[in-house]
């Protein structure tokens, strides 16, 4: 699977932080470190990395806005506790939460209840942009500088 995964480039990075982004449990940095010692441009497997993983968080915002209980107890097994979690926590630090959504566990339920608590748009993709671009950056310096001691 790596083998097909990097052999794909690109695109299959696009997927991977898309897929990464929603509430599948799935991590892309180790695809975008792979890309980066294979000789990938990093400035654009990091937009590549950060589009995806943006598009992919703008998923969990939209079941948010128009996702019934169903979707969030069913499909996505968030019980009252876990979303009552996520509220409080947005509550307490409001949209600037968002620049955490790129954390594990945290970082996806932010996002649906920035859907749920109506968090425009602009707001919410600039602060999920931001915090999701900054990760993909420092992972692809720290490769870059790191590289060296293994190759």
């Amino acid at each position: 699977m790596h083998d097909f995964l990097v052999a794909n480039g690109y695109p299959a990075l696009f997927l991977l932080s898309f897929l990464a982004a929603t509430l599948i449990p799935l991590g892309s940095e180790w695809l975008l470190i792979a890309l980066i010692i294979k000789g990938f441009e990093p400035s654009l497997a990091v937009t590549v990395a950060s589009a995806g993983n943006v598009l992919g968080a703008c998923t969990s915002y939209l079941i948010g806005i128009y996702g019934s209980a169903y979707l969030t107890e069913r499909v996505l097994r968030m019980n009252a506790a876990d979303r009552g979690r996520a509220e409080r926590f947005f509550s307490r630090y409001g949209c600037w939460s968002l620049l955490l959504s790129w954390l594990p566990v945290v970082g996806d339920p932010l996002c649906l209840v920035a859907g749920m608590m109506k968090v425009p748009i602009a707001r919410f993709v600039l602060l999920v942009l931001t915090g999701k671009a900054a990760r993909y950056a420092a992972v692809a310096w720290a490769t870059l500088e790191g590289r060296h001691l293994f190759f």
